[in-house]
């Protein structure tokens, strides 16, 4: 399909993610399952990456301890996805995987399977004799591989509901090694996870919505399709899906959807809409609208929303004595006008184009009749990526790789900041190899002359009691300095501020990475005075991170406001740990726009000499001692 046909697919993100992704013509074919099991995995064929090899090899791991196999064989995939993890090399660069201490003949022809095809035999075969279900246990507290196998071949549980039957009749406390108390956690875990809530986490909708689009891209009849509703307005909670599709054959159109998704049930079709719930674990509802090409920008502006934004409008329209319906605009004489893009129909009403994701009902129409919104973030504005990690901790690919990717998406630079030396489990780096990797940096620069630039920084740990990582001296040899916390997320809000403001007071802590530490729908964080960082990042000309993982978002969209207000500079980086994270960016700048972040105010926006510069001149002069605990 030509690929000017789909620019009109409004996507705030562009990601392919691990398992269910969005692609390109010609990068294989995604899974239009709805399903979030590892086993989408193998519905495509393409080159898998090191971290993703890893997972793969931890799911025999606990596929075979769900059976029962022998404990040294499990144990050797398990060192094998290990040995793998601790090379700081990719997998393109390692021949022969039986080199690497932990990596057996069997292991390195299941991981050489897995580079040329990307599927495993022996993970189908595997798959083949346990029910899919089984991993869904996963998902409770306190449930590994081994547990669940004694739940499958003692109990016959297969799923939630046996689980919570087996719980009910207190079968589960008869086993060795689970007792009274396990059981009760058990059951009430279990209740917890089947009460499907009334939003869902905007990580989790992204995925489905790219399997979606993925479906959509294959019907011919489809001339043109987008997002809509509270996700292309990039909310963090959403409750359902919506999709705006041109097409003159929309019972045809609607056939083939049916053909291509995972659906559990048709709730409701018709000539301009058909209603569907995805046999998801969560059963998300989505709505698709059919419309002619030439109702098409009004229907999808509509179907955005929101709801207070659109009642705005319409008050607008009829001072002008018109009227805005879902398919155009009707002038006082009863014509119908309809408009090629959304730009258009904003223009006709002399404002400036409003983004999707500043449509909330606010002051936005009044903004636009007297601002040029182009000064608002846009991703063409972004030059760098300043927060990422490669092989040499816990990323997937190399330096080199993620630099050469960096270049094909029209960076001038990027900052690599893998982890520093006390963040043990994700490979952090003693002072021996930080220097070592400044030197593969350096090596790279040479090669790349004037056309690119990688500066070398780290993602450094303030630790528990305050203190950074690193001695001065490490630091005084690196470009850039992100500080974070990754430890002790339940000491007191003193304690966090005292760490925090040890950071922003260093002289060479430049950034502030993921702020308050949050996971939309997993924990909300640490205890913070974020206006106060806010200060003290003002007062020391510390940045603050946007961190643009879909399970971030972190700052939000209030504090990301309060930083432009105070002078403070946003980064919005995508922490990428591989390739496709890189394509984070995309949302992290949508989500900025939510705050109408502008671009003067994002610090990778700066070209590299600005760059340089800033890095280059002293933080501020406030600094009040070495790397001490306050």
């Amino acid at each position: 399909m030509h690929r000017e046909r789909w620019m009109s697919f409004v996507l705030p993100i562009r990601k392919a993610y691990p398992f269910l992704g969005w692609h390109k013509s010609g990068e294989g074919s995604a899974s239009v399952k709805g399903s979030s099991e590892p086993r989408s995995l193998y519905e495509r064929v393409r080159r898998l990456n090191k971290k993703e090899v890893c997972r793969v090899l931890e799911l025999i791991a606990t596929y075979m301890e769900i059976k029962g196999e022998n404990p040294f064989k499990i144990a050797a995939f398990r060192k094998a996805s290990a040995a793998l993890e601790n090379d700081h090399r990719s997998l393109m660069q390692i021949e022969d995987p039986t080199t690497l201490p932990g990596i057996g003949k069997g292991t390195a022809n299941v991981i050489k399977e897995l580079i040329t095809t990307g599927e495993s035999t022996l993970v189908k075969e595997l798959q083949a004799e346990i029910p899919e279900s089984l991993l869904t246990l996963l998902k409770i507290p306190g449930l590994g591989g081994k547990k669940i196998g004694k739940l499958y071949q003692q109990l016959g549980i297969t799923d939630l509901n046996s689980l919570r039957k087996a719980c009910i009749e207190k079968r589960v406390q008869t086993l060795e090694g689970f007792g009274e108390k396990t059981q009760e956690k058990i059951l009430q875990a279990v209740e917890a996870y089947s009460q499907k809530p009334e939003r869902l986490p905007i990580a989790y909708m992204i995925r489905l919505a790219e399997t979606i689009e993925n479906a959509l891209r294959e019907i011919p009849e489809i001339e043109c399709a987008s997002r809509a509703g509270s996700l292309r307005r990039v909310n963090e909670w959403i409750k359902d899906l919506d999709f705006v599709i041109a097409t003159e054959m929309p019972e045809n159109t609607a056939v083939e959807i049916k053909k291509r998704l995972d659906i559990r049930e048709v709730t409701g079709e018709g000539s301009t809409k058909m209603s569907v719930i995805l046999n998801d674990e969560y059963g998300v509802s989505v709505d698709f609208r059919f419309v002619t090409r030439n109702a098409f920008a009004t229907t999808l502006h509509h179907f955005t929303g929101s709801k207070e934004h659109n009642v705005e409008m319409r008050r607008l329209a009829k001072e002008r004595g018109e009227k805005i319906s879902e398919y155009g605009v009707e002038r006082p004489d009863g014509t119908l006008l309809t408009f090629p893009t959304e730009e258009a129909f904003f223009q006709h009403f002399g404002l400036a184009f409003i983004p999707p994701e500043m449509r909330e009902g606010k002051d936005e129409i009044d903004v636009a009749k007297v601002e040029e919104t182009s000064e608002w973030i846009d991703l063409s504005a972004v030059k760098a990526d300043l927060h990422m990690h490669t092989t040499w901790s816990d990323g997937a690919y190399t330096i080199e790789e993620m630099a050469e990717a960096a270049m094909r998406k029209g960076y001038d630079y990027i900052v690599i900041t893998d982890h520093s030396q006390s963040l043990v489990v994700a490979g952090g780096l003693s002072e021996k190899r930080l220097k070592e990797q400044r030197e593969e940096i350096e090596r790279l620069n040479a090669k790349y002359g004037d056309s690119f630039k990688i500066f070398a920084g780290v993602e450094m740990d303030i630790l528990p009691d305050g203190r950074l990582d690193y001695s001065d001296d490490v630091l005084d040899e690196l470009d850039f300095v992100i500080a974070a916390i990754h430890s002790a997320f339940s000491q007191s809000e003193e304690k966090i501020m005292s760490r925090l403001t040890q950071a922003l007071r260093h002289p060479r802590v430049r950034l502030i990475a993921h702020p308050t530490g949050r996971i939309i729908g997993g924990r909300p964080g640490y205890a913070i005075n974020i206006e106060k960082l806010i200060d003290l990042a003002s007062e020391t000309n510390t940045a603050l991170e946007l961190n643009a993982n879909p399970n971030r978002l972190d700052l939000a969209v209030k504090w990301l406001s309060r930083c432009q207000e105070k002078g403070v500079r946003i980064a919005i980086n995508t922490d990428a740990h591989s390739l496709e994270m890189l394509e984070d960016m995309a949302l992290g700048v949508a989500y900025a726009r939510r705050a109408r972040i502008r671009k003067a105010s994002v610090l990778n926006t700066m070209t590299r000499e600005e760059f340089e510069a800033w890095i280059s001149a002293p933080k501020y002069e406030g600094f009040l001692g070495g790397n001490d605990v306050v």
